[in-house]
Parts: structure tokens; sequence; C-alpha cells
């Protein structure tokens, strides 16, 4: 088959990896990058030989007429160009969150069908060998699960810089906390039936209606309880910022380095998705009353990296369009981790608990 023409859309760090992908895949054909930064485009260009740049995405949408949209851009601006993408026939890979609304995403979702266009959106755990692992040992510990997540991260400099601009339109519960709802949602395999949220303004920087830290709580129709905690910026601690934990009546199951402690930077993007290792401990006792199984070690130090895990995504997409799969449940689970995280979002403004 001929290459796939793709244009990528944003030049930051998700946009540069999944740009990588597509320059190693003979399968598809960058036929332009844009960013509203010219320096960032212009160095991703270089970085890959030298293709076309746009600081226009409708422009560049208009002139490369693409058969796939990657949207690496702010959230903002998924549902605009989505939408732009949909209508002009391309197939999509989007970041999360798929949009700033329900509605925005409902909406996206709807046309991708109509249109017979694919659309995957970047939920990375999901192609990582050591997180699905995670996700299946989960499953076997019984009903109902306790989950424990977070990632907080000590951001200066330019990824302070990015976060702020992040936080003109969504807190870190929502742009981050959709992956490990996501998680939780598959751990669980049951409905989420309520949610609350707190969270903290710890800086003069970000609008008086935002805030950088915090907290929500989702309750499932199973009896399964999740805790998920994101916190932005250069007043954050990095002690124990990166929890991912689950429990239930059979043990639990966590991520940790073998030492048992993470000293990676915690804005470090390949910190994010790296686990180091898997410890299973088992409930059972013996007739003495003492635990009859040792604890397991699971060690994942071969573990893809973050460039390597966004080209298994885009296998994902280039699978879903050569050979017709259906993501009508992979378009549905997007649309509702990002629901149960906006109704942490509203619990905090309203400070009332969400009924979902």
């Amino acid at each position: 088959m001929k290459p796939l023409r793709v244009l990528v859309a944003g030049c930051g760090n998700m946009g540069t990896s999944h740009a990588r992908a597509y320059h190693q895949m003979p399968e598809f054909e960058i036929v332009g990058l844009v960013s509203r930064t010219p320096a960032s485009r212009e160095r991703l260009s270089k970085e890959l030989g030298g293709y076309p740049t746009f600081a226009d995405f409708h422009e560049a949408l208009q002139l490369t007429r693409p058969d796939v949209v990657s949207i690496n851009t702010y959230p903002e601006t998924h549902a605009e160009y989505a939408t732009a993408s949909l209508e002009a026939g391309a197939h999509l890979f989007m970041e999360k969150p798929l949009a700033n609304t329900v509605a925005e995403a409902r909406a996206i979702v709807d046309l991708a069908k109509s249109k017979n266009k694919k659309l995957v959106i970047g939920y990375i755990l999901r192609v990582h060998p050591a997180w699905t692992k995670f996700i299946s040992i989960a499953q076997t510990l019984g009903k109902p699960l306790v989950m424990r997540m977070n990632l907080n991260q000590q951001s200066s400099g330019d990824q302070w810089k990015t976060h702020k601009e992040l936080m003109k339109t969504m807190s870190p519960i929502v742009d981050c906390g959709v992956h490990y709802v996501d998680v939780m949602c598959l751990m669980t395999g049951a409905s989420p039936v309520r949610v609350s949220g707190i969270g903290a303004r710890l800086t003069d920087e970000v609008a008086t209606d935002m805030y950088n830290y915090g907290h929500l709580q989702v309750t499932f129709s199973d009896g399964s309880v999740g805790w998920y905690e994101a916190g932005w910026g250069p007043m954050m601690s990095e002690t124990a910022f990166f929890v991912k934990d689950v429990i239930g009546p059979n043990g639990c199951v966590s991520i940790v380095d073998e030492s048992g402690e993470r000293s990676d930077d915690s804005a470090d993007i390949d910190s994010h998705s790296k686990t180091g290792g898997l410890l299973v401990h088992h409930a059972d006792r013996g007739p003495d009353g003492q635990f009859s199984r040792k604890d397991q070690w699971f060690s994942t130090k071969d573990e893809p990296d973050h460039d390597a895990l966004c080209k298994l995504e885009q296998e994902v997409l280039l699978d879903a369009i050569v050979h017709d799969k259906d993501l009508s449940q992979h378009m549905e689970d997007a649309i509702n981790s990002l629901r149960i995280v906006l109704a942490a979002d509203e619990s905090f403004k309203t400070g009332k608990t969400v009924d979902l």
C-alpha cells in the first residue's frame, strides 16, 4: 500500500515523539509539521530531515490533504482541529484528553463514526507491556478493589511554562487524570457511580478559579474505589510522587523500583510511564495464620521508553486503518474517563459529590 500521508499538529513533547514514530515507519509519510511556535516546528523539522512546516493548522490541512492527522496540541484546540480533520476525510490520532467537555468529545466520536474514519486517543498506558500486566494482575485480586494512584510533577522553567499554559483551560487532575481513571475502569470492569474532588491553588501564577493541586475519589458499581492525585509546579514535593497501588481481598500489586523507591525527576516525561517492576503480595494464609505464599517480584527493566511507546500507539492506529478495526469501545472509554475527571473538577468547584 502507499504510505499514509500524515499531518502532525503540535511539536512539543508528545508531538515530537509521535512525529519520530511516523518518521521511522515506512507505512507513514509526514507531509507537514504544525506549531504556533516557530522554534519548536523548525527544531523538529531539522531533526527529522526537513519536513514542511506551518504556523496555521487550517492552512496546513488544506494544502497537504493528509490521510491522517495527528493532534498533539493544547486541549482547547482539540474539538476544532478534530472536526476540521474529519470533515476533510482524514483518520485521527488525538492526544488525551479527547476534548474540553463531554459534549465536545461526544460530537467528535459521533462525527468519526459517521465519516467511517478511525480515531485513536493517546492512552499510552494501554500499549505499555508493564501496565497491561499491572492491570491483568489487579483483575485477579477479587472485588472490591482499592486503587491508589498519583503523578505529582515538580516543574520549573519550560516545564512550568507548559503547565501554566495547560492550566488556562484545565486542571492537572483533568489533563493527567484521564490516563489513570481509564486504568481504574479497565481494572474494575464496573461503571463509575459517583465522584468527588478537592484541590488547592498553590500559586498566584494561575487564574483565581484554577487550582494546580487536585485529588479525586471515584466509587464504582461493584464497590471498588479509587483515588488519583495530581499537582504541578515548583512547590510540589517529589516524595511519593509516583504511587501506583491496587489492593483487593486476595492481595495487592504495586509499581515500584527494585530498591522500593523512585529517584526520577518527577517532571521528566519518561518517568510518567516508567515502572521498574511490579510487586505482588498474596493474602493467602496457612493453618497457623501466617502468609503461605511469598511476595512475587516482576522486573520490567526492559520496558519501552516514551518514544517506543508512542510508536506502539501509531501501530494501533495503522492496524485499525489497514484492517478496518472497530474502535467503538475505545472511543466510548475515552468519553467515560473524561466524564469522570470533569465530574471531579465540578465537585471541587461546587463542594458537592457528583452522581454519574
